[in-house]
């Protein structure tokens, strides 16, 4: 039965000190959805006995026949604490009842998007990781990411149970293996900490680490046993939780604590977290499992747990779930972890203000976001859509920063294309409803305040994907997500039956709305229209909900193809010149390739085109080598004004240069878009106007003249400039037993592999290998590597970088010749690529 009310909710809803937005964060199958039913059993709205079975946040049947968290779901939850748990509270709050917003996420390397989208409306992280396989590639990222937005993380080791019942540890080899654990998460957490956030680091001693088995549903910190010790041995709780971690030795003769290993006779010691911690868990399980029902029933008088009669007939497994549940309840000892070491809405968004918020740091909206205000202006973040039960609608999914958002009354709706000031995507509408997420349901509520996370009704006629809703006029934008992973991998969707095309294209809008990393668009060339995803996984579900969800046809699709990038090698050659349709205007331009390490500081948002232009130019200047005139004369980024690279004014003295700049602009932006290659989106490429002559007459450089000419000589000057390939790269990291190496090793080499990294986890069989593979040559990659390691490797791919092709574009005969004339084929164009004279006019 469900221990609260939506009207309870509501009333917590008031007090932002007591309320926990928190996402659950971690690598695939590392026990996320299986770790959320210990709190949702704690609520109440799942039954204890099935809690790490029900795995109540995966809502869709996909998700529960496959076993991994495709979407990430929003739950509140209501917990009254306990008096004297709330002594460790550093932080303001007014009672003892707390509302808990938990974020169930993906671990799944595709679904990213879904965390980021997830850790942008909430304060803390619940960051799982399994104790046996220790931190994986998507454990850094989805760190990476949360630090990034100044997540405070908690840390909770799972599938303890795993090592005591599978690999049958010794206490120490536990104990190491849990240290090993916490200071790889503590070397991540040092890479990327932002110093605002003070120390972020993890110690179980503090208790911001908790030990678990999600699927038996029990887990402790060090609080739980230092409360028991504490009052047997008459000394503080929190002195007794520094004795229990670490180096510290209790010396059962004496009667006194050392920190070294051994007595006065050289006998070695017990480590007090062995001693009193392990233990008692060591004898229940070896009691429990080897069937000594005498020794169990002493055990459990001793720690005071009560079974009831029908619990008393069980055995094995059964028994020792319900043992350690009474003993070490997961759902008190997650709660209590939450609630202490993360911060309220009060605390968290005086800092996170400067890195949400777009606009001036001392307009009403920011000091309403920095000061959680409910009676401010309102201020709500739209980070993803989540699909009704009506078909193509949707709930905006989003968290008020500031204000309180009702029914009725008309606010601002902005895109995240709005510019302040300006009309285009801005919407000035009323909302039709507020609900509260709740897992597989929602419940209405009247009003929200500031703090909280919601479902809105009605909005998402106006929004894309994401986006600001505020009622005050000159507010900003909150800054759009940057997303760690890219859709790279494309197909080509067709509709069976000719009559359903309309339906296609709907289902297509509604796809790019259900999902915040996807995008579909039509080919110019070909006419074909294209889904892209960040991998096969990804694609293949996206798909799978086109067809079934959103169009609710049959289709027909492609095999996979990648998005290559095109670039150049070198220099131009010489300078190309186009000149117009009415041969009074001349335009010469010269191109060259950006440094590597500049393309991935615009690609990451590091260097944008709305910093201040002399604020930037010194960072060119300084970190990158450029000169400091032509860094200040940086007309734009492309393509779509973000991408990177760059249009540079470096002429002197021109006449009328100044009236042709928008639509040399305006050229650049097509001409990065479709390369002249193989009409793939330009990267790294840095175009240089060395000079222009124009005709006197204003009407003779008009845009019709000055844009064609312009992307033509764009052409001309990549022509020129060694054309060339970029692919991406996945980094794949595979974990599996010493004995199929072998077979991860001949699967890499077959399709391009590289091998970087190798390495055995201390105490266990397990390697992991990090390798680099081409995307192009990922498509049956997972296939191909279980069926090389009979089943035993398990491969996590995530997008990594672009690699350079070696050989040049527009040699027909080479390898990278032979990609380009493929790619044109595919999207309808002539095989071989025009020659330099298409674009280059002589003098």
């Amino acid at each position: 039965m469900v221990l609260f009310t939506v009207d309870e909710i509501r009333g917590l809803m008031d007090r932002p000190t007591n309320i926990r937005n928190m996402s659950v964060i971690a690598h695939v199958d590392h026990g996320k959805s299986t770790l959320t039913d210990s709190l949702v059993s704690k609520a109440g709205i799942i039954a204890g006995a099935k809690a790490g079975e029900t795995r109540f946040t995966d809502t869709r049947d996909d998700e529960k026949e496959r076993g991994i968290t495709i979407k990430s779901t929003a739950i509140s939850m209501y917990f009254p604490m306990a008096k004297e748990d709330l002594v460790a509270v550093q932080q303001k709050s007014s009672g003892n009842e707390f509302l808990i917003n938990l974020i169930d996420s993906p671990g799944h390397v595709d679904f990213s998007s879904e965390v980021t989208a997830a850790l942008r409306v909430t304060d803390g992280a619940l960051v799982v990781v399994d104790c046996i396989e220790g931190v994986c590639v998507q454990t850094e990222t989805v760190l990476r990411q949360a630090l990034t937005e100044r997540i405070k993380p908690v840390v909770c080791l799972n599938k303890v149970d795993r090592a005591l019942l599978e690999l049958q540890v010794t206490k120490e080899d536990l104990y190491q293996s849990f240290q090993r654990t916490i200071e790889s998460v503590n070397v991540v957490i040092a890479t990327y900490n932002d110093p605002v956030l003070g120390d972020s680091q993890v110690f179980p001693e503090k208790g911001t680490v908790s030990f678990a088995s999600g699927l038996h549903g029990w887990a402790f910190t060090l609080v739980q046993f230092a409360n028991r010790y504490s009052k047997k041995f008459g000394v503080d709780k929190e002195k007794m939780m520094v004795k229990l971690w670490g180096d510290n030795y209790f010396n059962p003769k004496t009667k006194k604590w050392t920190t070294k290993g051994e007595d006065a006779d050289g006998k070695p010691l017990e480590r007090a977290f062995n001693m009193f911690v392990l233990d008692p868990i060591f004898r229940i399980f070896d009691s429990v499992m080897n069937f000594k029902k005498d020794e169990t029933t002493k055990i459990l008088e001793k720690l005071e747990v009560n079974l009831t009669s029908d619990e008393k007939d069980l055995d094995g497994k059964q028994l020792l779930k319900v043992v350690m549940r009474k003993f070490l309840p997961a759902g008190d000892a997650l709660l209590e972890m939450i609630v202490v070491h993360l911060p309220s809405p009060v605390t968290a968004q005086r800092y996170r203000v400067e890195t949400l918020y777009e606009g001036p740091m001392d307009d009403e909206s920011a000091i309403g976001i920095r000061d959680c205000d409910a009676n401010g202006p309102l201020m709500l973040y739209v980070s993803k859509m989540v699909p009704t039960s009506d078909k193509g609608r949707f709930y905006a999914f989003g968290r008020i920063f500031s204000g309180t958002v009702r029914s009725g009354p008309k606010i601002r709706i902005q895109g995240p294309n709005y510019v302040p000031g300006k009309k285009e995507d801005l919407f000035v509408k009323s909302i039709q409803r507020t609900v509260l997420m709740m897992g597989r349901y929602v419940e209405p509520i009247e009003d929200c305040p500031a703090g909280n996370i919601l479902g809105l009704v009605g909005v998402d006629q106006f929004l894309l994907k994401s986006g600001t809703l505020t009622s005050s006029e000159t507010a900003h934008n909150m800054k759009v997500m940057k997303f760690s992973v890219s859709p790279v991998v494309q197909v080509a969707v067709e509709v069976k039956n000719a009559n359903d095309l309309p339906k296609l294209v709907e289902g297509l809008k509604r796809l790019g709305k259900s999902d915040p990393c996807v995008q579909a668009w039509i080919d110019p060339g070909s006419g074909e229209h294209i889904v892209a995803g960040a991998g096969e996984l990804h694609l293949e579900i996206c798909l799978k909900d086109l067809e079934e969800d959103h169009a609710g046809i049959p289709l027909k699709i492609s095999d996979p193809v990648v998005g290559y990038r095109e670039t150049v090698q070198a220099e131009s050659s010489m300078t190309a010149l186009s000149k117009s349709q009415n041969k009074h205007n001349r335009l010469y331009v010269t191109a060259g390739p950006l440094d590597e390490e500049l393309t991935k500081a615009i690609e990451d948002g590091k260097i944008n085109p709305r910093d201040d232009f002399k604020a930037r130019a010194r960072v060119l200047a300084d970190d990158y080598g450029w000169d400091v005139t032509d860094a200040r004369k940086i007309w734009c980024f492309g393509p779509e004004v973000t991408g990177p690279n760059l249009l540079v004014d470096t002429t002197k003295g021109v006449q009328y240069l100044n009236e042709i700049k928008d639509s040399c602009v305006a050229a650049f932006q097509w001409a990065t878009k479709e390369g002249p290659c193989a009409e793939e989106p330009m990267r790294g490429v840095r175009f240089n106007v060395m000079d222009v002559t124009l005709h006197t007459d204003a009407i003779h450089r008009g845009g019709g003249q000055i844009i064609p000419t312009c992307r033509r000589v764009c052409y001309a000057a990549a022509m020129l400039a060694q054309p060339g390939l970029q692919e991406p790269v996945f980094l794949v990291e595979i974990q599996c037993n010493i004995d199929g190496l072998g077979g991860i090793y001949s699967t890499l080499n077959t399709r391009r592999g590289q091998v970087f990294f190798e390495e055995q986890r201390p105490g266990t069989p397990m390697v992991t290998v990090k390798a680099y593979l081409p995307v192009s040559e990922s498509f049956g990659f997972n296939g191909a590597l279980r069926q090389a390691t009979g089943g035993k490797a398990f491969p996590q791919c995530v997008f990594d970088h672009w690699a350079l092709l070696s050989g040049i574009a527009t040699e027909s005969t080479s390898k990278v010749g032979t990609l380009v004339k493929s790619i044109r084929t595919r999207k309808g164009l002539k095989e071989e690529v025009p020659p330099l004279d298409t674009y280059y006019d002589k003098l």
